[in-house]
């Protein structure tokens, strides 16, 4: 079965912008592809403003979301795979969802550069997740 995310992702930025909020999307800024302007990511994360009025050209496909947004002036076009984004919500108060941490999966021609396995988690290949209740940072 497909993963749900990218259908959650798309229904809830319609949700939110139905309703005349501003929609947000924490983005693991470090997640293998994602195209971001570095300076402006905080602790691997950064908080992009999806409206319509503030990015160009959106795309969201079952693989990722493409758009063109302004960082300090300047434009630039970002590209944020499905996995690395990690929560979606409205700014003006903060309903939405956050989204289980995700790890790139291998293309078939990739392969571990060490050749080493010992970076793998003993269950097979999925990380360990943090203890700990889950929280969301909202960086402004």
């Amino acid at each position: 079965m497909n993963s749900s995310r990218p259908y959650l992702v798309r229904a809830l930025y319609e949700w939110i912008v139905d309703n005349d909020c501003t929609p947000h999307m924490l983005v693991n800024s470090e997640f293998r592809s994602v195209q971001v302007p570095k300076g402006f990511a905080s602790d691997g994360q950064i908080v992009l403003n999806v409206s319509p009025s503030a990015v160009r050209h959106l795309h969201m496909d079952n693989d990722a979301v493409s758009f063109e947004g302004r960082f300090g002036g300047v434009a630039h076009t970002l590209y944020v795979p499905i996995g690395a984004i990690l929560g979606v919500y409205a700014r003006e108060n903060g309903q939405g969802m956050v989204f289980d941490l995700e790890s790139p999966v291998l293309e078939e021609d990739e392969v571990v550069l060490d050749g080493h396995d010992d970076d793998l988690p003993p269950d097979g290949g999925r990380p360990q997740r943090p203890a700990g209740r889950p929280s969301l940072k909202v960086v402004k």
